[in-house]
């Protein structure tokens, strides 16, 4: 039906005197998911070009295990202080410097000329990257309703994670026309251009931005009064608390398996599957891509059973040590499969189920944390990173002792050892999950998050 133009004028007056929210926080969330994707694009870069850099460097598996295990290390090490400045002094100047600082040590990678400096460029890289996720969360703790929160999540890790899937295709592309150094090279400047761009646009407090009305103020439901402040963290109050812990340990066994995707995957298709390059890069790009949708699934999941429940506590619980349970299951059937394209789904439903869990752990940690989320999201990345600093040392050393010689590659036997290994990681990690209280906030003051 058309409007008359008197009609038409009403309409518009009344809106004017009551407009709908602003949707600045749309834009704000569509920075982070961006974010999230050059982080992994950064992170997933080395696997690729693992084979280039250890021809060039004249690095073995037990040195390479180590510069993959140098950028955990020093991400898990830098993770609380990154998540304690977001709280304190607000994410956006925090975020701007952590990415120009990656960037800049992504490039330096390219430089590299042996394994000590390639070491170095790792752990400086690490952490700047470990400010990534806590200031994230703390942003989506100051700008987004209770009610977006777990979707934010979701949509967080998809793209993370898919970012993570396209990496191998795109550094394939860009190695056809660039040597690896010169790729680090060429990711690394993306990162800065973000950096500039966020940083002119963002505000720690909302209300203080141009693009948000009093609407979208009232939408965001006192979500502000998470934003930076001076007041000391209570770390006391962390490290005595059941749930804190518990959230660590499954952190850590979450990553100690999934980090294998993003270090000796595109190795162990080459060397143990024989696969091609080319078809390497495909094939390494399937358990992030599968896990993408695992992040939809798990946010999904736990907000239908909390509704269904009434009980969003239980039905945390239930996804999360379910997703866990899964994963190890799948790594089990993966190394009892011949065939490298069955073997490489299996992973990927691995990958799934890991990243059911993506949503419901950052969320409870928005929830639990409250003004803390900064500190306690990134007190939990420090305890995952732990692991996937871990994971991949000790593939390197089962990988060293499974060599029939000091030149041949090593025994089939060495990666299932491996794969066994983390599939045990994984049923602590969902052990872990049963009981913990993803709900119940540190501080009693602290509003729960539905």
């Amino acid at each position: 039906m058309r409007l008359t133009p008197d009609e038409l004028s009403s309409a518009r007056a009344a809106a004017s005197i009551n407009p709908g929210p602003s949707r600045a926080r749309h834009v704000v969330v569509g920075f982070v998911l961006l974010l999230a994707i050059i982080t992994y694009v950064d992170r997933v870069c080395i696997s690729q070009t693992a084979g280039n850099i250890r021809h060039d460097l004249g690095l073995n598996e037990k040195q390479m295990g180590w510069v993959f295990a140098a950028f955990g290390l020093a991400y898990a090490l830098f993770e609380i202080p990154a998540g304690w400045l977001g709280d304190r002094f607000g994410p956006r100047g925090v975020l701007m410097k952590v990415v120009v600082m990656w960037s800049m040590f992504t490039a330096a990678t390219g430089a590299a000329w042996n394994f000590t400096s390639l070491i170095v460029c790792r752990i400086l890289f690490g952490a700047g990257e470990a400010g990534c996720f806590p200031n994230a969360t703390k942003i989506f703790s100051i700008w987004l309703p209770t009610t977006e929160r777990t979707r934010a999540q979701s949509l967080l890790w998809l793209a993370a994670r898919w970012g993570g899937a396209f990496t191998p295709l795109i550094v394939t592309a860009v190695l056809a026309v660039l040597n690896w150094r010169w790729t680090f090279a060429f990711f690394g400047i993306v990162g800065v251009v973000w950096a500039v761009a966020f940083y002119r646009w963002f505000r720690d407090r909302p209300r203080e931005h141009p693009s948000v009305n009093a609407a979208e103020l009232a939408l965001m439901d006192g979500a502000e009064r998470n934003a930076p402040c001076h007041a000391p963290i209570p770390w006391g109050t962390l490290l005595r608390s059941r749930t804190v812990w518990l959230l660590w340990l499954q952190y850590f066994g979450l990553s100690y398996g999934w980090y294998f995707y993003v270090t000796w995957l595109p190795t162990y298709l080459r060397e143990a599957r024989h696969v091609p390059l080319e078809k390497s890069a495909v094939l390494a790009g399937l358990p992030l891509f599968f896990g993408g949708f695992g992040c939809l699934a798990g946010g999904w999941a736990a907000r239908r059973l909390g509704e269904k429940w009434r009980d969003v506590g239980r039905a945390r619980r239930a996804v999360c040590s379910a997703g866990l349970f899964g994963a190890a299951a799948m790594i089990v059937v993966a190394s009892k499969i011949d065939q490298p394209l069955w073997a490489m789904v299996a992973l990927g439903l691995a990958s799934f189920a890991n990243d059911v869990t993506l949503a419901p752990c950052w969320v409870s940690c928005m929830d639990v944390g409250g003004r803390l989320a900064g500190s306690l999201s990134g007190s939990m990345n420090m305890m995952g990173n732990f692991g996937g600093a871990l994971g991949p040392l000790v593939v390197g050393y089962i990988l060293d002792r499974a060599k029939p010689s000091l030149t041949a590659p090593p025994s089939i036997e060495g990666w299932t050892n491996a794969f066994l290994l983390a599939a045990a990681v994984y049923v602590v990690a969902g052990l872990a999950w049963i009981f913990l209280d993803p709900v119940t906030p540190l501080e009693p003051s602290t509003k729960q998050m539905a």
